[in-house]
Order: C-alpha cells, then sequence, then structure tokens
C-alpha cells in the first residue's frame, strides 16, 4: 500500500526509485514541502457524520447539561484532533448548535485538525454528496445544509452559520508544541492514536490531558484503549475518558 500511494510521488516528480526519492524528500533546501505532500498521498482518512452516535448522545445529553450548569455563558471549548474532511467537526457544530437554541447564552468554539493538507482543503469548502449524509437526522439536514443550485450535482454544503464555528489548521501530533493556549472541555480524537506505538500513544494522551481543564472529557474510538497506560483518566462511557482532579 505505502509503495502504491507513494509511487504516484516519484512519477510526478520523474524519479525511478525510492532511494532518489528519500534523498529529494529529506533535502534541506526542500524545506519539507514534499513531506508534507507525501504526508498528504499516504495517509487514511476514513470518517462520517454522526460516525459512532453513541459518543454524540453522551456529549448531548450527559456532558453538556452539567457543563452548562456549572459554567454558565463561558465559552465551551471543543478540539476534534484528527478531523479528516470534515464530517466530525460540523457533527460536533449541529450537536451543540441545537443545545443552544434552548439555552441563551451558550457560546462554543471549535478547533479541528489534521495533519494532511489535502484533507483540510476540503473540510473547509464543507461540500459533501448527498450519499454521505444517511446518518444525518433529516430535521438537521434542513436546518444546517444548503443543496446546489444544480440538483442534478447531488451536493450540498454545511451553511455559513456553522462554518463559522469551526477553526481548522494544520497540526502534527509529533510536534512538541500544539500551540493550543485555552483550555478544552472535550477532545474528541477518535481511531487516531491505534497508528502509533505504545510509548507515543502515552505522550499523547499526556499531552492532551495536560489541555484539558480538571473534569473535562476525551472520547476515543472504540478499537482504542486506555488500559495499561500511564495516564490520569478516568473511564466513565465506552471509549469517554474524565481527567481525574
Amino acid at each position: 500500500m505505502l509503495e502504491g500511494r507513494l509511487q504516484k510521488r516519484l512519477r510526478v516528480l520523474g524519479m525511478k526509485n525510492f532511494a532518489e526519492y528519500i534523498d529529494y524528500l529529506f533535502d534541506p533546501a526542500e524545506n519539507n514541502h514534499e513531506l508534507v505532500l507525501m504526508i498528504d498521498q499516504v495517509t487514511t482518512n476514513k470518517t462520517d457524520f454522526f460516525r459512532e452516535p453513541d459518543h454524540f448522545a453522551y456529549l448531548q445529553e450527559q456532558v453538556l447539561p452539567s457543563w452548562w450548569e456549572k459554567n454558565g455563558t463561558r465559552p465551551f471549548m471543543l478540539w476534534s484532533a484528527g478531523c479528516s474532511t470534515g464530517q466530525e467537526p460540523y457533527t460536533l457544530a449541529m450537536v451543540l448548535s441545537e443545545f443552544a437554541a434552548s439555552r441563551p447564552g451558550f457560546n462554543f468554539q471549535i478547533l479541528a485538525t489534521d495533519i494532511s493538507t489535502r484533507v483540510l482543503e476540503q473540510a473547509r469548502r464543507a461540500v459533501y454528496h448527498e450519499d454521505q449524509l444517511a446518518p444525518v437526522p433529516i430535521d438537521l439536514r434542513r436546518k444546517y445544509l444548503l443543496r446546489s443550485k444544480n440538483r442534478q450535482s447531488g451536493l450540498v454544503r454545511i451553511i455559513p452559520q456553522l462554518r463559522a464555528r469551526v477553526r481548522f489548521r494544520r497540526l502534527n501530533f509529533l510536534e512538541n508544541n500544539f500551540g493550543l493556549r485555552v483550555p478544552l472541555d472535550v477532545i474528541f480524537c477518535r481511531n487516531v492514536i491505534i497508528y502509533f506505538d505504545r510509548s507515543t500513544q502515552v505522550r499523547l494522551l499526556q499531552s492532551f490531558n495536560g489541555h484539558l481543564r480538571t473534569g473535562a472529557y476525551i472520547f476515543m474510538g472504540h478499537s482504542e484503549t486506555l488500559n495499561g497506560l500511564d495516564v490520569p483518566l478516568l473511564s466513565v462511557a465506552p471509549a469517554v475518558y474524565r481527567k481525574r482532579g
């Protein structure tokens, strides 16, 4: 798989073998431009609207009411880490907007990050095919999605008011500084840490934990577990953890 994806870059660059490509990839004169393109080529980006729906139900029914009771009008800060083409952060924006509709003064901000510039460009455009919308309840489709003027295209776009709630930027989890200046109330980082070795998983989770407020939550993928990992997070629901303290 890796060879097949990288062969595309070799053809674009007119190179004959991987040795030549590696020399080019790590050439300081390139200033890592090719590294960004290489990562775009080899990363896997699987996502859906309302993927693992129990998580959004838990957020709406457990996390948000409790947070609202304690914090009132302070902005609710959420990070979608590994956002891919945007379905997760826009789903979160729908859920939070629905919660806000019945609670005047509730405000929220969503940061969405990914290592791939290619998927971030798609996420910012916020254009999707109707086939991708099956998990979105019909009332939310009517409220938060705009149909293309060309009905034959089958394309829809997230409404501007919802797009404005999400800020996208590129972030590599292996960087020492995530550049997050405000403590977070929730992190969604699902089906991401499975791609890292154990020691890197611990380091990442400790970094995530350092950006959470006490009592805040992190949502993981159902195929991921924190069992045996030395991190101060308490399991409160399937693949949902809370910062101790």
